[in-house]
């Protein structure tokens, strides 16, 4: 069974290399953040949709490293049971990101080395590809390589904040926003990749498909945001508000 790829024999090994993998993940996403605080760029005093947005997002680290720890310990039948807590959390998690890119938006016009039209249209469709691959995930949680491999894709793609706050993201501009999307996937999708080779001598599929939502929505993304329409739906939705004072185009702070 060891021999052959991706068979149960070998599942140990994946279970250790996920677990891992989880707790790397959720300790960048909790580095950037803490480094945030720590250099000023955030404080106690922020609005009320940026504290429910971060207790979501908490409870969803939680859950997912929950969730491989008890793969890995072998208790499969209460990982089943907390599984389907964490698909009711999908859409909080969804709703929290939409709300407070808004506040971001609206408040301060949003990062400053993001494009705000970019980031308007970008940022909600890389959180539905994360919405879709965790579905995606839960549907064929009966398929232990695809469920596994398709929710490590998906949690790859709410890594982007937390590696963004730790990157000089200025120095990036003009592309910091691929910066944050597609360097999480370099870094933790391939390493999943190359586990795999050295493992099975050979790459599973669902790792492709993760790589491709997040290519192909960010492409569609580009198309509305950078067309007469994206640069159109942008100024509507900040008029009126202190975040259509900055221009639309990135910039580098003092």
């Amino acid at each position: 069974m060891a021999s052959v790829p991706f068979a149960r024999g070998a599942e140990r090994g994946e279970a250790r290399f996920f677990f891992i993998m989880a707790c790397l993940m959720v300790a960048t996403i909790l580095a950037g953040f803490s480094l945030n605080f720590l250099l000023g760029r955030s404080s106690l005093s922020s609005p009320l949709v940026v504290h429910a947005h971060g207790v979501v997002m908490l409870t969803w680290l939680g859950l997912y490293l929950l969730q491989n720890t008890l793969i890995f310990g072998g208790n499969i039948a209460l990982h089943r049971r907390v599984g389907w807590l964490a698909a009711a959390w999908v859409p909080l998690v969804v709703a929290m990101g939409l709300l407070v890119m808004r506040h971001s938006m609206q408040s301060r016009g949003g990062p400053p080395f993001f494009d705000q039209n970019q980031f308007l249209i970008s940022n909600p469709l890389q959180l539905f590809g994360f919405a879709g691959l965790t579905a995606w995930a839960i549907s064929l949680r009966r398929n232990t390589s695809w469920h596994r491999r398709l929710m490590f894709c998906g949690m790859a793609l709410l890594c982007g904040p937390g590696i963004g706050r730790l990157l000089p993201m200025p120095l990036f501009i003009p592309f910091a926003w691929y910066t944050s999307i597609f360097v999480p996937l370099v870094l933790f999708v391939g390493a999943g990749i190359i586990a795999d080779i050295l493992r099975y001598g050979r790459v599973h599929p669902a790792w492709f498909w993760g790589i491709g939502v997040s290519v192909v929505l960010q492409v569609i993304a580009d198309l509305i945001a950078y067309s007469p329409a994206g640069y159109s739906i942008t100024e509507w939705y900040l008029a009126g508000t202190p975040g259509a004072e900055r221009p639309m185009a990135a910039f580098a702070t003092p």
